[in-house]
């Protein structure tokens, strides 16, 4: 396998970037759920990451998506992407690094742990929730 280079994404990163998305939402069997459009030569993968507060811990970094073509998988790039983004929690002085895995993605889950990521659901309970379209106006009352 040629060398890996993980680095910030860059304007001209777009398509491909979509491109992995798609890919993304196809894993997930998500695909109708991708609304945004770009396109353009050869990214393998990418992580999507943004930064979100605790209330009892300050700064964080949420890993929105990880995604790796299926063709470069098992080579330690997954590994590699997580490890950038840890870096740059620490950089920006975060105290957690968080993300969530859908329960049927086994291998992603072992890989976080075997990283040292805790479940947040087996330890403390934790479900995810979301508002949005219909939901969302009704709750705004608009």
């Amino acid at each position: 396998m040629a060398s890996v280079l993980i680095r910030e994404a860059k304007e001209g990163d777009c398509g491909n970037i979509l491109r992995l998305i798609r890919e993304l939402a196809e894993y997930e069997k998500l695909s109708d759920q991708v609304k945004i459009s770009e396109e353009g030569p050869c990214v393998v993968g990418y992580g999507l990451y943004y930064f979100i507060y605790s209330t009892w811990k300050g700064r964080n970094i949420y890993l929105e998506d990880i995604y790796v073509k299926p063709e470069y998988r098992g080579h330690g790039i997954g590994s590699k992407i997580i490890k950038k983004v840890a870096e740059v929690a620490l950089d920006k002085g975060c105290s957690q690094f968080r993300l969530s895995v859908l329960d049927w993605n086994k291998r992603a889950m072992d890989l976080y742990k075997a990283l040292g990521a805790q479940d947040l659901t087996e330890a403390e309970g934790w479900h995810s929730f979301r508002f949005e379209g219909e939901a969302m106006r009704e709750l705004a009352g608009k």
